[in-house]
């Protein structure tokens, strides 16, 4: 079996974990947050956007968490941002790499940001421009990847093609987001096939969602396909704005039992992303998801 020998977590949970999350969340929580994340060993945070408040209002605060946290030598903080002028906001509060994102699905990408997948891309030209000028790392988000909720499968070729597009602009990674969860293990082999034929496979990462309790499943059968970058939520929070029903993206939990048992190396100490991930839910007053620290909060055998 030709697993990866070291693993790297980007931990998308207080951004793509807290946006779905209705109830006002302090500014202080969330930069707790992110300093228990990184005391645990992660060091890559996606740690907000950019993106209108009017569409995503949990991130309004965005500017004020990058600023409040406590920054530590090594560690990547990142913003998800939507154009030039979110790039901009994020580069002022001393965002270190940002993220960008575009969807697999003409539908999807009409009812998340209001333009064609070819549209969503042009805008983005711009903001590498000044990215690369900088010498601001920009990672690219492809959703809908598996499935689209309003317009069914996707084509893989198409997931492919577009990932090899966001490359050449000049993002040095690609994610593959299965927004809404309904990827198997065959689809997802599959998927990373056709897109390895566009793109090397260690300029890929995997983003499972786990609405139909596939995504550990998924993400084995990723790192079979020899990726070694896969992002994750810490307690399983998360969903999609513009995907109703969509649950977390795979809890952070869980995906480092996984590479423990698998003897797969990622830097990160369980107990203390377990201690994260416990209070971020009490903060919401909701059960920890991960399936790994309820047996562990319980002390299952």
């Amino acid at each position: 079996m030709n697993l990866p020998q070291k693993v790297r977590i980007v931990e998308v949970g207080p951004r793509d974990g807290l946006q779905n999350e209705k109830q006002a969340i302090p500014t202080a929580t969330k930069i707790q947050l992110i300093d228990m994340l990184v005391d645990s060993g992660l060091n890559y945070i996606e740690a907000g956007s950019f993106v209108n408040p009017k569409w995503v209002p949990q991130m309004a605060d965005s500017a004020e968490v990058f600023s409040g946290i406590t920054r530590t030598a090594g560690v990547t903080y990142a913003a998800l941002v939507p154009n030039l002028q979110g790039y901009e906001r994020a580069i002022s509060v001393k965002a270190n790499e940002i993220a960008i994102f575009a969807a697999a699905s003409e539908a999807f990408s009409q009812k998340n940001i209001n333009c064609s997948i070819n549209e969503s891309i042009k805008r983005f030209e711009p903001l590498i421009a000044a990215a690369q000028a900088q010498k601001i790392p920009v990672r690219g988000y492809i959703s809908c990847v598996a499935g689209c909720p309003y317009s069914g499968d996707v084509d893989p070729n198409l997931v492919a093609q577009l990932a090899q597009d966001l490359l050449a602009m000049g993002c040095y990674e690609i994610s593959l987001g299965d927004t809404i969860g309904v990827g198997t293990a065959g689809q997802i082999k599959n998927l990373i096939t056709a897109v390895s034929q566009k793109i090397p496979i260690d300029k890929t990462a995997v983003h499972m969602h786990d609405t139909y309790g596939q995504a550990l499943t998924n993400i084995y059968a990723s790192l079979e396909m020899g990726v070694s970058v896969v992002d994750s939520s810490i307690a399983g929070l998360g969903g999609c704005p513009y995907a109703a029903g969509a649950s977390g993206n795979i809890a952070t939990e869980d995906l480092v039992y996984l590479l423990n048992g698998l003897n797969i190396a990622h830097g990160v100490n369980l107990e203390k992303l377990i201690q994260a991930g416990n209070f971020i839910s009490n903060t919401l007053n909701k059960p920890n998801q991960s399936k790994a620290a309820q047996a562990l909060n319980n002390k299952c055998i």
